[in-house]
């Protein structure tokens, strides 16, 4: 099945990945056809950051690179050509103006991902991309160990074969099914003889095994308290900020970074634990001299009370509940010994993982195409010549913040000039 000189390059996948690789090949010159088996490309997008996409962040390409861990360095390459500050430049160029928020999250100025979304596809094909939706590739043709083309099923007609030139597979993860991200690129890949890494949700909310406690204040949420994870006795990461409480255990920011560690703990069968302080500004001879204050000011008020100056209305139940400290004893009754209950409380509340969220809640997937078998320079597979991956369907994922995006704009803009032959 050779291809002929007039093949077109041949993009998989409408996400942002796919966009920004078919449309900077054709702006150079290639002939681009972006399949995509959704009725409309770039669903997913436009439902990032719950409709306000935080598109990339400020931080410095060595801390990005360092977010996503020891696989974080095959995006070097990737990020010294098209990074954040050309990112927000191309789209500028658009017409669409960013602003950057805490934790130097970039998200566009309207806060309107479907426009963003919309925007992306207008340009793709202003520069000659021919976009076709609803047509699924059923898998990747190749001869003599080089891309040859695609077996397509548009719907309502049979399965046909198209020559490539070149195939980019920017087919996504697995997270947020319902947007067409089901997983497939990664059979087509395996088929072609890559190893795919067994994937899991990332950036997910975890399911914990007190169940009632969290039931007690589901929808609460907690600012600026420091999460800790721990497997089977060893510490993970810690991250500070913002969490939720739900009615199936933990969401929220810091929740979503720290699950990837922890969702591969919990599956490696280990005892995976969450630790949430809620007084992280005060270290424990501080607290204890707050508590001791506040107990001798008010010495005569009941402890339920006195804990609406500490906590949340809604966790004074739970306070209570899990220390066994009386809540309607006069705070100057308290003993030395209950006083230091609570304050290891307010300092370590902590819970058991069970379970985590299915991938329709993961805003992205770990695991996936193995990093050794594509060339970090161009994106190109060392597996066969003429197939390029992009995005999410590569093993890399990294914290919320808008890191992952930027790394699928990154190499999606690398493949899609790699394939145009610059």
């Amino acid at each position: 099945m050779p291809t002929t000189t007039d093949s077109p390059i041949i993009v998989i996948g409408a996400g942002p990945a796919g966009l920004m690789a078919a449309g900077w090949a054709a702006a150079h010159g290639a002939r681009v056809v972006l399949l995509e088996k959704m009725p409309k490309p770039a669903l997913k997008l436009g439902l990032t950051g719950k409709g306000r996409c935080n598109l990339t962040n400020t931080a410095p390409v060595q801390e990005f690179i360092q977010a996503f861990g020891p696989q974080g360095r095959f995006l070097h390459p990737a990020f010294s050509r098209f990074f954040s500050t050309q990112l927000q430049e191309f789209l500028d160029s658009l017409g669409v103006a960013t602003h950057v928020e805490r934790g130097g999250r970039v998200f566009p100025a309207s806060e309107d991902a479907p426009l963003l979304a919309r925007t992306l596809v207008s340009w793709a094909r202003s520069q000659g991309v021919e976009i076709r939706t609803r047509t699924r590739v059923s898998g990747i043709a190749a001869s003599d160990g080089r891309i040859a083309g695609v077996y397509v099923q548009e719907k309502g007609e049979g399965q046909s074969f198209v020559h490539a030139r070149q195939v980019i597979l920017a087919t996504g993860g697995a997270s947020y099914p319902g947007t067409g991200s089901t997983g497939e690129g990664y059979e087509l890949a395996r088929r072609l003889g890559h190893t795919v890494q067994p994937i899991s949700p990332a950036l997910v909310p975890l399911e914990v095994a007190e169940k009632e406690t969290v039931r007690q204040v589901q929808g609460l949420s907690l600012r600026n308290v420091q999460v800790s994870a721990e497997s089977g006795g060893k510490k993970l990461s810690s991250e500070f900020g913002e969490m939720l409480f739900t009615h199936f255990g933990l969401s929220g920011p810091v929740i979503l970074s720290l699950s990837q560690e922890v969702v591969r703990g919990w599956e490696a069968g280990e005892e995976v634990k969450v630790h949430i302080d809620l007084k992280p500004a005060l270290d424990v001879q501080k607290l204890d001299s707050r508590l001791v204050r506040d107990f001798r000011d008010r010495g005569k008020q009941h402890l339920k009370t006195v804990l609406k100056g500490l906590l949340p209305a809604g966790l004074i139940p739970v306070c209570l509940e899990r220390t066994g400290v009386p809540g309607d004893k006069a705070v100057s009754q308290l003993t030395a010994r209950e006083r230091q209950v609570l304050r290891i409380w307010l300092k370590d509340v902590s819970f058991t993982i069970s379970g985590h969220r299915s991938f329709a809640e993961a805003i992205v997937t770990a695991g996936g195409v193995s990093i050794k078998e594509i060339d970090p320079r161009s994106m190109q597979s060392k597996v066969i010549k003429g197939l390029y991956l992009a995005g999410e369907i590569v093993d890399l994922a990294g914290p919320t913040g808008g890191y992952n995006l930027q790394a699928a704009f990154s190499t999606g803009w690398l493949a899609g000039k790699s394939a145009a032959g610059l």
